[in-house]
């Protein structure tokens, strides 16, 4: 079967068109043979190769003359796709010039090529995801800056917990996208360096011309030149899956709350509408959050790719069995899947639908219970700490047990009528008045996200 992230029945469900693309067969053999195709420049440069084979395997290196299905039948048998592409790429050279043929990836190595055309995509792919980043967080922003004073119920371990707004929800959800987004663009900087170092890593195959050649070919390719053969050492591309786990996380946590204020019950917001999106082929009223369970199946699912290009750092010797050839499926997922992911939140965030008279309603369906914390701290000050707390205990109780608003059982008890009317006691169960530091917090997450959209 097909990898689902990149199947024309599944692939759009998990994944975006671009990034399906930019991982395509075609797209990855291209890649593979910009490698050899800059191999071959820089060697002509070093003086290592005639100039005349390098224009040979430059006119072999065109995608279109090759074919995927049987390259991918003859890696089954050699271990790694990188040795039938170098002998189809050598075929295709000597059909054009048979003595420039034996130039064909002089001095190279399967894990040079494979590694180094990763490394060529991973600008682009960042670039994907970069774009469906800045419209979740510029649309966050915007929603944020709408509901500042929006009123509405924290949750904590799913309960209702203390007032709060939208607006900071919001903002707070922005801040961690920047972050998110921050973290993978350095990742992907890190990890853009070429893999040049031959069979063991000595390139010594080239003699003492190796280092010519490697600084000419990072530069052909535009990757940095990294301090060393890293065949084995996989810091860089596990810091670049964590990254990637990170930014489909975050995504995750926000298609999380998404969906739970989706709940019939709870209604406080909706996913944009669109024709035939987030029904039921059997329940025509139905409304579920389509986006955001496609969000949450991918990060479901990034954890273990993660987990499996981290075991890929304890490898063996100079060339690993089993970790490198790992991340051949799990990197190109985890891309895969943070382009949906990331697409879908895009769409969320710029099109979220919200109701705000849900939100206020939400705020007393417990009573008033909601604000037994704020009536405490400001009891305390009057009948003492222990006092205080206990008495809101047994008004909690009372209130629950016999369906009553907490302010009618307070301004029933006596202890209570003595140091405080019931006009004071209104003020304490506006939602609005205890909110704390909410504000200055919802201006701190903005200046993160404001001073990252200002480095873009």
């Amino acid at each position: 079967m097909t990898d689902p992230a990149m199947s024309a029945l599944l692939g759009p469900l998990f994944s975006s068109k671009e990034m399906r693309a930019l991982f395509s067969d075609r797209a990855v053999i291209g890649r593979m043979l910009a490698f050899e195709n800059a191999l071959a420049r820089a060697e002509v440069a070093a003086g290592v190769i005639p100039s005349k084979a390098a224009s040979a395997i430059d006119a072999a290196c065109k995608p279109q003359l090759y074919d995927a299905v049987a390259m991918g039948n003859a890696a089954g048998l050699a271990g790694n796709v990188a040795i039938p592409f170098v002998k189809a790429l050598t075929e295709q050279v000597s059909r054009r010039d048979k003595d420039a043929a034996r130039f064909v990836h002089w001095g190279g190595t399967s894990q040079d090529v494979i590694d180094t055309a990763n490394s060529l995509g991973f600008r682009e792919a960042a670039a994907l995801l970069s774009g469906d980043l800045q419209k979740t967080i510029k649309g966050l922003v915007r929603l944020a800056e709408n509901h500042r004073k929006t009123p509405m119920i924290s949750r904590t371990l799913l309960q209702h917990a203390l007032p709060t707004t939208f607006g900071l929800k919001l903002a707070t959800e922005a801040a961690a996208f920047a972050r998110a987004a921050k973290l993978l663009e350095q990742a992907v900087e890190y990890a853009s360096v070429l893999q040049f170092a031959g069979a063991a890593g000595t390139l010594a195959a080239l003699g003492r011309k190796g280092p010519t050649v490697a600084k000419r070919l990072s530069s052909e390719l535009k990757l940095a030149l990294p301090d060393g053969p890293w065949h084995a050492q996989r810091d860089r591309i596990a810091n670049l899956a964590s990254a990637l786990g990170i930014v489909i996380g975050t995504a995750g946590k926000f298609a999380r709350d998404i969906c739970l204020q989706m709940q019939t019950e709870v209604g406080e917001v909706f996913e944009p509408a669109a024709k035939g999106r987030g029904g039921s082929s059997a329940m025509p009223h139905k409304r579920n959050p389509a986006l955001s369970f496609q969000i949450l199946a991918s990060a479901n699912l990034a954890p273990g790719l993660v987990a499996s290009v981290m075991s890929g750092l304890v490898q063996e010797h100079e060339r690993a069995t089993g970790g490198w050839q790992a991340e051949w499926i799990a990197l190109p997922q985890l891309f895969l899947l943070a382009s949906g992911a990331l697409e879908r939140s895009a769409e969320i965030a710029t099109g979220m639908e919200v109701n705000r008279e849900r939100m206020r309603k939400n705020l007393e369906l417990t009573n008033g219970l909601i604000m037994a914390e704020a009536v405490q701290m400001s009891l305390r000050e009057k009948i003492g700490k222990t006092e205080a707390h206990e008495l809101l205990e047994e008004a909690s109780r009372k209130a629950i047990r016999d369906n009553r608003h907490l302010i009618d059982v307070l301004e029933k008890d006596a202890r209570v009528a003595k140091v405080m009317t019931r006009k004071e006691l209104e003020k304490l169960f506006d939602p609005l008045a205890y909110l704390g530091s909410a504000d200055d917090f919802f201006e701190q997450a903005l200046k993160t996200v404001r001073r990252y959209l200002q480095e873009k």
